[in-house]
């Protein structure tokens, strides 16, 4: 019986890993650096997630970009003592973008909000030590396109605070979403051609997301590899938006595509946010955290990938 053509994908990339393995196994020594995004937690105190994922072993965190106004978010010293005092360090923020802070939308009150949401966020981040920050062109929610102009609008907004990640030496992640939550910018293709439009050093790389992935990529170990060094963070999931393992990913797969692109090294990240499956995750950030469930969900995920890494590996 022949095999199905994302079988064929599968087997290229895995006889590609094998042929690493077999002939630079010092490429392999380092595990990849396995973080954690802290907005799926809802309302519960960023000590409580700390001690969560100091307990799962990781040493990493995504923090949610909470900064939507000039009282409002993480305070920095604050930050850093309860994380330091859990042997965790900053990666990177999420930047939240919805309708009311939306690069490309057609009121310019919300332009004006996404510009100084970003201001806040690039100085946040730089304050705690995150190498990049979340940017998602169009509001997240929202998968009903305005006009013709979202991209031109997008593109020109973003670029007018663009100095402000090389001053800060943050960078700029774009995340491409599925497009039942967004209008546009959908693929890994469709942000590097954003990343184009911008045309400027400090907008140059990508936040990858598996669950959109499986949306919206032909094959996401091919697209992962197409992402190149512009790849920096990868958000995971498995296929029902759950914890790893809980579902059918072909996570042995992505692990080796990562490998394949040399992402097990300093500044790149793997980091599942498993949201639950619904058309707009954003209303997860105000829930009411359920301690158990998320115990298990940060367990779950980071036990399995570690062991699917290892097995890969071994």
């Amino acid at each position: 019986m022949s095999k199905q053509l994302y079988e064929m994908k599968n087997d290229k990339i895995r006889s590609a890993f094998l042929n690493l393995k077999k002939n630079q196994p010092e490429c392999l020594k380092r595990r990849l650096n396995l973080s954690w995004s802290n907005w799926g937690f809802g309302m519960e105190s960023l000590e409580e997630s700390a001690k969560r994922l100091q307990n799962a072993g990781i040493e990493f965190i995504e923090l949610h970009g909470n900064h939507y106004g000039p009282d409002l978010g993480y305070r920095v010293r604050e930050t850093l003592d309860i994380l330091e005092s859990h042997g965790i360090a900053v990666a990177g923020v999420c930047g939240m973008f919805s309708k009311d802070n939306d690069l490309s939308s057609n009121r310019a009150i919300h332009r004006q909000a996404a510009i100084d949401y970003l201001k806040r966020e690039i100085e946040f981040t730089s304050s705690v030590g995150g190498s990049y920050l979340l940017v998602v062109p169009g509001a997240v929610g929202r998968p009903e396109k305005y006009d013709e102009m979202e991209l031109e609008r997008s593109v020109e907004m973003l670029r007018s605070v663009a100095d402000l990640f090389v001053q800060q030496s943050v960078r700029a992640a774009i995340e491409p979403i599925r497009s039942a939550e967004t209008s546009y910018v959908h693929t890994i293709l469709n942000a590097q051609e954003y990343i184009r439009a911008v045309d400027h050093p400090g907008i140059q790389h990508i936040n990858a997301d598996v669950y959109h992935m499986q949306s919206e990529e032909s094959h996401i170990g091919e697209a992962l590899i197409a992402s190149g060094e512009q790849l920096i963070n990868l958000h995971m999931a498995d296929s029902n938006r759950c914890a790893l393992g809980e579902g059918s990913l072909d996570l042995d797969t992505v692990i080796m595509a990562l490998y394949l692109l040399g992402f097990n090294k300093e500044g790149r990240y793997v980091t599942p946010e498993p949201l639950g499956p619904g058309g707009d995750p954003y209303p997860a950030m105000y829930g009411k955290p359920d301690r158990l469930k998320l115990d298990h969900m940060v367990m779950q995920t980071a036990s399995y990938f570690r062991e699917r890494e290892s097995t890969l590996l071994s």
